[in-house]
């Protein structure tokens, strides 16, 4: 039996290979989307904190330059919050071309698999063919050997 060769299987491995990478860009987006996220929880308490402050401030203490310092640093991290958030957009959107690409590629992938399956599955049917083509022969022969001596 003659060994199954997949004419197509450097495509084959090109797509594994394609996948492989962009599963790696999809792991680094969504690495770098985690970060974004984990940035935007910080910012958040840390805007808690400072709200918990000038409540603090402005029941107890009655310094107006630490409660406009208290203030200046609530509207700060609002304003990080807001970059922040377009910053998680961006993240958002790369993550999903990633998503959208990994899909692709796997498809593709899956596509070549089932390429070389069914050319695999015509080879054994080949192979089969043959072997039954042989062995008809091979009695074909052996019956007119009979047939010629009984004569």
């Amino acid at each position: 039996m003659a060994k199954f060769v997949y004419s197509m299987q450097s495509v084959l491995n090109l797509k594994i290979k394609t996948e492989n990478q962009s599963r790696m860009e999809f792991g680094a987006a969504q690495m770098r989307l985690n970060e974004e996220l984990d940035k935007m929880d910080r910012l958040q308490k840390r805007l808690e904190d400072y709200m918990l402050q000038g409540e603090e401030l402005q029941a107890n203490v009655l310094d107006v330059q630490e409660i406009l310092f208290n203030r200046n640093a609530v509207e700060n991290v609002k304003a990080q919050i807001e970059d922040q958030k377009l910053n998680i957009e961006q993240a958002e959107k790369i993550v999903d071309e990633a998503r959208l690409k990994l899909s692709k590629d796997m498809q593709e992938r899956k596509m070549q698999e089932t390429l070389r399956e069914r050319a695999f599955q015509e080879y054994l049917q080949e192979e089969k063919d043959a072997e039954f083509k042989e062995s008809d022969q091979r009695t074909s022969f052996t019956y007119g050997q009979k047939i010629n001596k009984s004569r």
